[in-house]
């Protein structure tokens, strides 16, 4: 599980960074963006993220998404997490996948796309399994607010909000298994 994490984390990014640097002659500073690192875009993305986690998750509770194969709550489940894996998990996904994402793809490809592509590539847009596109639409308009909330507030928003989405959605799941190990 770790390693799964920092891969994510270093992985991720190398080709983003090796194709801007080599065609665009962006420098790591360039690409870490440290210049939006400020107070209020990280707040608004850590706001948005856990706002949108719990909108997600209520709107998840619908009938209709019962029957939604989620491959990741077996693989959560199965891999017994706790709170500060779960952390990890979301900082690690936070960081590597929207440098890809946003800094990389999102350079050449703009922010719609981009969006479309990203929930197309967590496998959430499926035209053999019309449910789990659903779920694809709950999630689509995150990725959107991802994708132009880099445009106007930077990455560091954009990584703020993946990764309070993540861990919020991380943390519920492992409050409510263990609630539902205490009641039985």
């Amino acid at each position: 599980m770790y390693l799964v994490g920092w891969i994510t984390l270093i992985a991720f990014p190398l080709p983003a960074f090796l194709v801007l640097h080599y065609l665009e002659g962006w420098s790591l500073i360039d690409f870490f963006a440290f210049g939006d690192l400020k107070s209020v875009a990280l707040g608004y993305g850590i706001e948005m993220g856990i706002i949108y986690a719990f909108l997600a998750t209520i709107i998840l509770a619908a009938p209709i998404f019962q029957e939604v194969p989620l491959k990741m709550d077996d693989l959560i489940r199965s891999m017994n997490l706790n709170y500060l894996d779960a952390l990890f998990l979301s900082i690690c996904a936070g960081i590597g996948e929207e440098l890809l994402f946003r800094v990389g793809v999102q350079f050449y490809l703009g922010p719609f796309i981009t969006s479309i592509l990203f929930v197309a590539v967590h496998g959430y847009l499926n035209p053999f399994n019309w449910r789990m596109s659903l779920y694809g639409f709950v999630v689509l308009p995150l990725s959107f607010i991802l994708g132009y909330g880099y445009e106007y507030f930077g990455l560091w928003f954009s990584i703020t909000v993946h990764f309070a989405y993540d861990a919020t959605l991380f943390f519920l799941f492992i409050w409510m298994d263990k609630s539902q190990l205490n009641d039985a």
